[in-house]
């Protein structure tokens, strides 16, 4: 109230009194470009594209299982190994490994749904088939052709060394019979040990003859050094008179000769 009542300016009560607050404004209902560009968010981006990026990676070259020969990418020949379990023996020199990547350290053995199948009807079509590279075992009987002296020695000895372990498979190629060549490593007493290697120095296998196509990796000098030394001792095969002596290779060279003629 304005006093005395003849005065035309406002008293100091009444301006207080008429100030009120000023009414707050809505918030915007939209988010400006600019919230997307500042430091914070832009490297919190970045940091979750490239996290998810590298899990992807890791996912497909290290833990994705291979069922099969037919899934492995060429891109893995040379650049890659297999770590698995070796389900089955079938010769002197190649067997089945049901492929197990990354180990126990990915759940293999112990965590729920990751443990290698017993039976042999679960195993169908998911083992991958192994050549070892750079060697030749003799060979057993099979489609009507007698089978070599100490083939039979070289599939035991192989069975006992490898068979429901765990090996590492460095993989060359993939050969004419869908196997992959690989050069496979096992540990035995905490030592890991080459096989092919071993079988050569057990005098169970030859170093691996042909024209073309065979496969030692950087291990061919050792190879033959192994073999050289069984032969010398008379080990395995080695013990055989010359005479009678037969390698595997001519030993097939001998029966596609033989088949041919019939």
């Amino acid at each position: 109230m304005q006093w005395p009542p003849w005065s035309s300016k406002p008293s100091a009560s009444d301006q207080v009194n008429s100030r009120q607050p000023a009414p707050l404004e809505d918030p915007p209902d939209k988010t400006g470009w600019r919230d997307y560009v500042e430091s914070q968010n832009l490297i919190s981006t970045l940091i979750l594209t490239t996290t998810t990026l590298v899990l992807i990676h890791v996912y497909r070259n290290y833990l994705r299982r291979i069922p099969q020969v037919d899934n492995i990418q060429p891109g893995f020949f040379r650049r890659r190994s297999l770590f698995g379990r070796v389900t089955s023996v079938g010769d002197g020199d190649n067997f089945r490994l049901f492929h197990t990547p990354g180990g126990r350290l990915a759940g293999w053995g112990w965590f729920p749904g990751r443990r290698v199948p017993e039976r042999r009807e679960d195993l169908k079509s998911r083992t991958i088939h192994v050549r070892l590279a750079g060697v030749d075992a003799p060979e057993l009987a099979h489609f009507g052709r007698p089978a070599q002296p100490y083939s039979g020695d070289a599939l035991t000895w192989l069975r006992e060394y490898i068979l429901q372990r765990r090996v590492r498979a460095y993989i060359y190629k993939r050969d004419q019979y869908d196997r992959v060549v690989a050069t496979v490593y096992v540990r035995r007493w905490l030592i890991r040990r080459d096989v092919g290697l071993q079988m050569l120095k057990q005098g169970l296998a030859t170093v691996y003859e042909a024209k073309s196509g065979a496969e030692f990796g950087s291990l061919e000098h050792k190879y033959r050094r192994a073999e050289w030394w069984a032969k010398k001792r008379g080990k395995g095969m080695w013990a055989m008179n010359t005479a009678d002596f037969e390698s595997p290779r001519a030993y097939k060279t001998r029966m596609n000769s033989e088949d041919r003629a019939k």
